[in-house]
């Protein structure tokens, strides 16, 4: 009877530990700091430069503070030999993607799992140059790539 009682709060202890440990994992896995993330990318309006917001947004004529107010910073700032700017915005990014699933019969001792995952890395460039006469937009261009 003594065997028994001990063999009983083993398995007990074990299966408490078993789910606890399994509880810490799942919410550890599945918890994913965003707003750190987000801190670590930049502001909003350098996350979204796009062909798009070149388009709409600049056009011949426009005065320097406008064009930074539409697009951030400029990465590149030249001046020519007759006083002309040329600025560029020049951005990179790289986004992965993983998917991960698995399944399993998981014992107080041990037990058997099945685990898949797949993961893609996708990057994409942009390039704008805008060229200033007189302080004012005189040309500008883009160039952008994904792979």
């Amino acid at each position: 009877m003594m065997i028994s009682n001990i063999a009983i709060r083993f398995v007990r202890r074990s299966m408490t530990v078993c789910l606890a440990t399994l509880a810490l994992l799942t919410l550890t896995h599945c918890a994913t700091p965003v707003a750190q993330q987000q801190q670590r990318l930049g502001s909003t309006r350098e996350r979204e430069l796009t062909v798009g917001t070149v388009q709409r947004e600049i056009r011949k004529g426009m005065a320097g503070a406008d064009v930074i107010q539409a697009l951030g910073s400029p990465n590149i700032v030249t001046k020519d030999a007759d006083g002309r700017e040329t600025w560029v915005w020049d951005k990179i990014a790289t986004e992965a993607t993983r998917s991960e699933s698995s399944s399993g019969v998981f014992l107080i001792l041990g037990g058997v799992s099945n685990r898949e995952s797949s993961a893609s890395i996708t990057q994409r460039t942009l390039t704008v140059v805008i060229k200033f006469k007189n302080d004012l937009v005189d040309d500008f261009s883009y160039h952008a790539s994904k792979f």
